[in-house]
């Protein structure tokens, strides 16, 4: 029976069986004991399922990890210890050295970097490409060793909505995969499988744990995308991985297993960026409420980039949702229901200006944090995105006046109050 995503959120992953806990228990153990050695050798010959070492699997994280992928409509996915390790997992399990990956200039700063140096240095090169790139410069991006299109459904903080179905075309046409990280609407607000994409990533940490909890991320694989139908372009999954005697992941576990099956036993093995149990348990109590708490950040911040528009002090506002907004077209398309909590801002005065009005409020702290309960804000430029050059400031559509805005559950009009209020203090 297929089930409604608010369902999904309350009681998605776990099936608790007679007797057994009904919330999910914390496994907090790093190994677990078996009969025999031969028992032991068919988990780590993949010829049986089990657990053996937290580093790879763990009964709690799985569970949280099957309720996310349940809610984006995926066959599978993996908890990671952060965003940032989800999205290098989402993209190294495809791209090696002399490999080459398309990514949208407009994604977080800390992507970007990950990107444009760290993997650099491993040997994977990156094209970073505007939202708004014509087909023509979209279609020279393409090179025979180009193994992934990257990009956010909502970038941040440019606030920019990612057209799901053109980039997708786009990517399926040359034989690869389309990645997009979705932390920002969740699955609540928005599915990208739905509009053909094949593999989504998350920072758990925002708004599914929603309460500055736990550090966290994910990836889910939507089961489409046919590996042997491009075998030569993506060797990882196509080949035999003699780490693991010649077994073949496409082969093994099929289209809908394969992906997620090499993150664990391949990349999990070697890199150990694991999520605790402990914190996919507070991950978890964070998604039970994501479908009530989506729907306030988003009509609270709405309520905020309209107050924001009148001000004379600020000069422009961006919000995807909000009436006039360059991306509101494709918002209307993807995001119908809303979008997100954040609203970004540039204050009239420049950037002294914008630092000010931050420490001149009282309910929304400086934080270098987003999609949070409570209400936050940051400077992008000064903060999150320090590393970048101007130029690629202005690639991720970043201006020193630039001020991103959280919007939490508070009342809204407690939220416009203390704007109003910060935004009166500039002038004493």
């Amino acid at each position: 029976m297929r089930q409604d995503i608010d369902t999904i959120c309350v009681q998605g992953g776990w099936r608790p069986g007679n007797g057994e806990p009904r919330q999910v228990p914390i496994i907090q153990s790093t190994t677990f004991k078996y009969d025999s050695g031969r028992d032991m050798s068919r988990l780590f010959d993949l010829e049986a399922s089990g657990y053996f070492y937290s580093r790879l699997q763990n009964p709690t994280t799985d569970a949280v990890a099957a309720k996310i992928a349940a809610l984006e409509g995926g066959t599978g996915a993996v908890l990671t210890s952060s965003g940032q390790a989800a999205n290098f997992f989402a993209v190294f399990n495809l791209a090696n050295a002399g490999d080459h990956v398309i990514s949208l200039s407009t994604i977080y700063g800390g992507t970007h970097n990950l990107f444009a140096v760290t993997m650099r240095k491993m040997g994977i090169d990156f094209t970073f490409i505007p939202p708004e790139c014509t087909d023509e410069e979209l279609e020279a991006a393409f090179r025979p060793n180009t193994k992934a299109v990257f990009g956010e459904t909502i970038a941040n903080p440019a606030l920019t909505v990612l057209d799901i179905e053109r980039f997708a075309r786009a990517a399926h046409a040359h034989g690869v995969p389309l990645i997009v990280d979705n932390t920002f609407p969740t699955p609540v607000k928005c599915r990208p499988f739905e509009w053909g994409a094949d593999i989504v990533t998350h920072s758990t940490t925002k708004y599914m744990d929603g309460h500055g909890a736990a550090v966290g991320g994910c990836v889910v694989d939507s089961g489409r995308f046919d590996w042997m139908a491009h075998k030569d372009k993506f060797p990882g999954l196509t080949s035999p991985d003699e780490s693991y005697h010649g077994l073949v992941y496409a082969e093994k576990f099929g289209i809908a297993g394969a992906y997620t099956a090499k993150i664990t036993a391949q990349l999990m093995r070697d890199f150990g960026c694991a999520q605790s149990p402990q914190s996919a348990f507070y991950l978890n109590l964070g998604l039970e409420s994501l479908h009530l708490r989506m729907d306030r950040h988003c009509s609270n911040a709405l309520a905020v980039a309209r107050f924001l528009k009148q001000c004379p002090e600020i000069s422009w506002v961006s919000h995807p949702s909000l009436e006039g907004d360059k991306n509101h077209a494709l918002a209307q398309k993807y995001l119908p229901q809303g979008s997100c909590g954040v609203v970004s801002f540039g204050v009239k005065a420049g950037r002294e200006a914008a630092e000010a009005f931050m420490q001149n409020l009282r309910i929304a702290a400086i934080e270098t944090h987003v999609a949070d309960a409570r209400s936050c804000c940051l400077h992008p430029a000064s903060t999150t995105h320090r590393q970048l050059s101007p130029e690629e400031l202005a690639a991720c559509g970043i201006s020193p006046e630039l001020v991103r805005f959280s919007c939490g559950i508070e009342s809204p009009d407690d939220l416009i109050a203390d704007i109003k209020n910060a935004l009166a203090r500039l002038h004493s």
